[in-house]
């Protein structure tokens, strides 16, 4: 079995809106994203997104597809995200369960009232309470480990 841990050529894009058909169906914008992979036998098999907004660096679309779960592709993709990232301030909205795995990363729970407003709005339909939507934001200070 062959792995490739990479970033994705803009012509790759496609590829990870077919993985995130799976994951509330993202679609890639070029001009504004990054996004990593985990390569099986050629297959992109997991992925993870850095999303410039004007507010600042926001993570998201970390899924690993179900055949490949269990392997630790989520882990592997993220840290390639921050390694090529992580020079500034990343954001994200966590779900609830995966806390302790994102804080693993350096991640830490900020007060919603912390994120940037372009990140922020993007939960808008969550009224100010991301924790009833089952969410928490997090951020990750530039030289963490």
């Amino acid at each position: 079995m062959a792995k490739e841990v990479r970033e994705l050529e803009h012509e790759e894009f496609p590829l990870a809106e077919k993985v995130w058909t799976h994951y509330r169906g993202q679609k890639a914008d070029p001009a504004r994203e990054r996004i990593f992979g985990v390569f099986i036998d050629g297959t992109l098999a997991a992925t993870a997104r850095c999303t410039l907004h004007s507010g600042g660096l926001e993570m998201d679309c970390v899924f690993t597809l179900d055949e490949h779960r269990g392997h630790g592709y989520a882990r592997e993709v993220v840290q390639m995200l921050l390694e090529e990232c992580g020079s500034e301030t990343i954001y994200i909205h966590s779900t609830l369960p995966l806390i302790g795995f994102y804080g693993n990363l350096g991640f830490e729970p900020i007060p919603e009232a912390r994120l940037p407003e372009s990140i922020r709005e993007r939960f808008i339909f969550c009224f100010g309470e991301m924790e009833g939507c089952n969410v928490a934001p997090m951020m990750r200070s530039p030289g963490t480990r």
